[in-house]
């Protein structure tokens, strides 16, 4: 058998596991927010804040549509990380085969609908007339990318179901510092403006894409697929969409409801944008720990659901709460010392400072919440919980568009209740979470603890290759 670097995670320490798979995904996801840091970055130091707003004015409605297309390939890497775990390398092969048409039949939809209504959506949130023609030029630019991108996502999605979270990260690696020099030189060189910031993404990621695809057929035994693997494979299919569509459902609504709080965000002129946009790429930037962590649990989960290792999987929430109260309080205490000074990366607008360090020091303390989120999250998608994912996304949309309308109603919150929203969005969420994951654990507790010794023939087979 060819040398790879899939990680079965049916034995083991979890801890340990959980470490080896996430650590690799922290620091591509670290890579992957660099994409979204060196254009505001860049964006709001060289072209200015009213541009820098018109970037984040467009976040949340690109959210909507990559949301279709993250929630598919997660339903799809569900499938393969539990066929991989059972031990059944025709189901896994077959699974990799199908992903690929559900994947990019999908990202092709939703970028072409996306381009097409970028126009009427921003302008339906109230987006300020002065940023508007730079906010439909991003928009579109990251809609035109949404197929390119599915290649990286796909490579990637199947590796990381597999357990390699190795490769997909050597490439985003490369892409990452790929990304800066374009954007240096379309944007700061060329004076391309937000046009030039899009288009240094949407070409360092395609390009990081199309080398992971290459070298997983290459050297991945599970990617070496024959013509009868590529058939459509009917159960497969049904099998992703049904865990895919929840989960795209999912971030589907809190797009809705993330888009909803932009348009309140909107009401308040440039400065809290700025400051909105601001704080939404530190954060984002501060949630990959908790999101590798997940992640890794949610490949954990899949593959030890597979194995029908319930123990296993009940043990790795544990494990993982532990990783990520670790991170939460370090981050805590970093955020309340130098929030000004984080946020004065992105600008040098002193108000936009002194509202993004408040808001910033105000939703710290709402991280422990949000890594709750995350962990029971990883667990419940690897198993294939579907209902929670759409029970997920309901509570946070309510969240997102009632808080505001209620926090509007207290004497002196104002600006200020758009960081409240954020923050206590976390926490209901988080409670809700907490009651799936018990619910599930009372339903799952007479499932057999020892590990699957019905592995399909092929496993043998590949193993003596």
């Amino acid at each position: 058998m060819k040398q790879s670097r899939n990680l079965n995670m049916t034995t083991g320490n979890p801890t340990r596991l959980l470490a080896v798979f996430a650590l690799p995904m922290l620091i591509g996801n670290l890579f992957q927010q660099a994409y979204n840091l060196v254009d505001s970055m860049i964006v709001g130091r060289f072209v200015g804040a009213d541009a820098l707003a018109a970037v984040g004015s467009t976040g949340s409605v690109t959210f909507l549509f990559f949301s279709m297309c993250a929630g598919i390939g997660s339903g799809c890497g569900v499938v393969t990380s539990q066929a991989f775990g059972a031990g059944n390398v025709r189901k896994t092969k077959r699974a990799i085969a199908n992903a690929a048409y559900l994947m990019f039949a999908t990202a092709l939809l939703m970028g072409t609908i996306a381009f097409i209504v970028a126009p009427s959506l921003l302008r339906l949130m109230g987006t300020p007339e002065e940023i508007l023609p730079d906010a439909i030029t991003y928009m579109r630019m990251s809609c035109i990318g949404v197929p390119l991108i599915a290649v990286y996502n796909y490579s990637s999605s199947m590796l990381r179901a597999l357990g390699d979270s190795r490769t997909p990260l050597y490439f985003l690696i490369f892409a990452c510092f790929l990304n800066a020099a374009m954007d240096i030189l379309f944007v700061c060189v060329f004076h391309m403006g937000v046009f030039g910031a899009a288009l240094a993404t949407i070409i360092a990621q395609m390009i990081s894409g199309i080398g992971c695809t290459l070298y997983a057929l290459k050297h991945n035994p599970y990617f070496m697929l024959s013509r009868e693997d590529w058939q459509l494979d009917r159960p497969i299919i049904k099998q992703s969409v049904r865990l895919g569509l929840p989960m795209a459902m999912q971030w589907s609504l809190i797009a809705v409801s993330t888009t909803a709080l932009q348009a309140f965000v909107n009401s308040f002129g440039t400065a809290p944008m700025a400051a909105f946009t601001a704080t939404n790429r530190i954060e984002q930037l501060l949630q990959q720990p908790y999101g590798s962590i997940s992640a890794a649990l949610a490949t954990y989960a899949g593959q030890n659901y597979g194995a029908k290792r319930m123990d296993r999987v009940k043990n790795g929430l544990k494990h993982g709460m532990v990783m990520a109260g670790i991170f939460t309080a370090v981050m805590v205490v970093v955020i309340q010392l130098l929030g000004n000074q984080i946020i004065s990366m992105f600008v040098a607008d002193e108000e936009v400072i002194r509202i993004g360090g408040t808001a910033l020091r105000l939703t710290s303390w709402f991280y422990v919440f949000l890594g709750t989120i995350y962990m029971t999250r990883g667990i419940l998608n690897g198993v294939g919980d579907a209902l929670f994912a759409l029970i997920n996304g309901i509570v946070e949309m309510v969240c997102r568009i009632v808080l505001p309308m209620l926090l509007v109603l207290i004497p002196g919150i104002g600006v200020w209740g758009i960081w409240w929203t954020a923050g206590l969005t976390w926490m209901i969420s988080a409670l809700f979470c907490l009651l799936r994951y018990f619910s599930w654990r009372r339903k799952v507790k007479d499932m057999v603890k020892e590990p699957n010794t019905a592995k399909d023939d092929s496993a043998a087979e590949m193993a003596a290759e």
